[in-house]
């Protein structure tokens, strides 16, 4: 029987961000960074793979560790060659550079190269394996056959693309504020290099092809400059470039005819709080920096990006939509969803977890915006008392010991769930809740038909069942707090 797929598509303990999902061998692989549970860093972790069949793709499993911070040079592993100069100190074990969004391609010789940068380090390295799901081995950097690093562009989150026609690098960070040491650099954009079929030696001078706040202005980018999280694929006759804007919540794209570009800047894709999608001013959930990449399979094209948990820009977990793709190869942009991989909506006679609600928002909805980082010295960031946040708690009952659920909803909080199919004879919906409250359950929109309402008073986990107002069809579900605060772990109808 084929599992359920939901957003997020990976366990609720688990945070792969900065997804890059790659079909290999009738399976698809997922690679990406890898963030912590109440994380204070991006990328903390070593990098791991998960894999699922391309005829079942809610049935996810892990593959293990692939790669570790202490296997690159830079943080101190063996290597006889040359390291390249990154101005800043190298990695220790005890304090390495993290590992940022990674990238993979099959390459002529038919092993798998994984490309990834690390924190801090301008520069891209390389690992390789013979099975897509590693462990992968340090090979070298990507340099000239001179042993140089071209002083174009910043080398960070590569991408891979490995054809006939050649081996293609993409790379880029186009911030529009410097950082220390780059007050005086240039960042034209997203940069393209080719590769000799060693996949690490470049063979080519650096190439714009997509333009960055420096270089935009004019362009088809000017509105959406490339700011980071190169993504490159071949879907039909087109060549699709996929980046992070400088709005950072936003996926957008460019097109070519040919892997070297320059690629037409057509859109956004997807938004992970759903801004501007059919002309939405509001965020439908906290947003924060979005990393992802395109795969085809049968026919179907899926766009992964990732959201923010536990009210922090560093606890972020992968999800995914389906994209239609028009008869001249561009894309609309899509609305995020609760259902992701299932090819479609979710049956309602079932329960599901509250952690796969695509919208939430506090009362406010012009304050839902950006989840705040930890200032300096913090463990954790200051929250805003109103923001209600997916998080989780000690519990032995739940894989890994851990349960989710949806934290501090105070009145006029919203949490909601597309889609739902509902057949017409679902008579009872219950909610695992607890706080003291009034919920009401309503149709299609935040402020939409009320089709059942409870209340609970309760310092522990209660589940509250309540009749359901007759419902048939496809529809979204909004889980909304009309009197005090409470938290929500799970939904169910029957």
């Amino acid at each position: 029987m084929k599992a359920l797929g939901l957003n997020p598509y990976l366990p609720s303990w688990e945070f792969v961000p900065d997804g890059e999902p790659h079909v290999f061998d009738g399976r698809v692989y997922l690679y990406g960074s890898h963030d912590s549970r109440n994380g204070v860093s991006f990328c903390e972790g070593d990098y791991v793979v998960w894999s699922a069949p391309v005829d079942d793709l809610g049935n996810w499993r892990c593959e293990g560790v692939s790669y570790r911070k202490d296997q690159d040079p830079l943080n101190g592993a063996p290597y006889e060659g040359k390291l390249p100069v990154t101005g800043m100190p190298s990695g220790t074990p005890e304090n390495p550079h993290l590992l940022y969004a990674p990238d993979v391609a099959k390459g002529p010789d038919g092993r798998y190269y994984l490309y990834y940068s690390l924190d801090f380090t301008n520069v891209i390295s390389v690992a390789v394996s013979n099975t897509p799901a590693g462990p992968y081995e340090f090979l070298d950097y990507v340099r000239t056959a001179k042993g140089e690093i071209p002083n174009v562009g910043r080398w960070f989150d590569p991408a891979i693309l490995s054809e006939e026609s050649g081996n293609y690098l993409y790379y880029g960070f186009a911030p529009k504020f410097r950082f220390p040491g780059m007050e005086d650099a240039i960042f034209p954009g997203a940069m393209m290099v080719r590769l000799a079929d060693d996949m690490h030696t470049i063979i080519s001078e650096p190439v714009c092809v997509a333009n960055g706040i420096d270089t935009a202005k004019g362009t088809g980018y000017e509105e959406h400059p490339f700011f980071e999280a190169s993504s490159i694929r071949k879907i039909g006759d087109w060549y699709y470039f996929v980046y992070s804007s400088l709005q950072g919540h936003e996926l957008c794209y460019g097109m070519a005819r040919t892997p070297e570009g320059p690629f037409t800047y057509q859109g956004v894709i997807v938004s992970n709080g759903d801004l501007g999608y059919q002309g939405n001013e509001f965020a439908v959930n906290y947003t924060g920096n979005n990393h992802g990449g395109f795969v085809e399979i049968d026919g179907e094209v899926y766009i992964f990006w990732h959201r923010q948990t536990h009210g922090t820009g560093f606890s972020r977990q992968g999800c995914a939509d389906r994209v239609q793709i028009a008869e001249d190869g561009t894309i609309p942009q899509i609305e995020i969803t609760s259902c992701g991989l299932n090819g479609g909506p979710l049956t309602a006679k079932n329960t599901y977890q509250s952690y796969i609600a695509c919208h939430l928002t506090e009362k406010n909805r012009g304050a839902v915006g950006h989840v705040v980082e930890p200032a300096p010295g913090e463990m954790f960031p200051k929250l805003p008392a109103e923001m209600p946040y997916i998080t989780e708690e000690e519990n032995a009952n739940y894989e890994k010991g851990f349960k989710p659920y949806i934290t501090n909803l105070r009145e006029g909080a919203v949490a909601g769930f597309r889609y739902f199919a509902f057949d017409g004879d679902e008579k009872e919906i219950a909610l695992e809740l607890r706080g003291t409250g009034k919920v009401q359950v309503l149709l299609d929109s935040p402020d939409g038909e009320e089709v059942s309402s409870m209340t609970v008073d309760s310092a522990g986990w209660e589940e509250r069942s309540e009749k359901l107002k007759k419902t048939a069809g496809v529809h979204s579900v909004y889980i909304k707090v009309t009197e005090g605060t409470v938290d929500f772990a799970a939904i169910g109808i029957v």
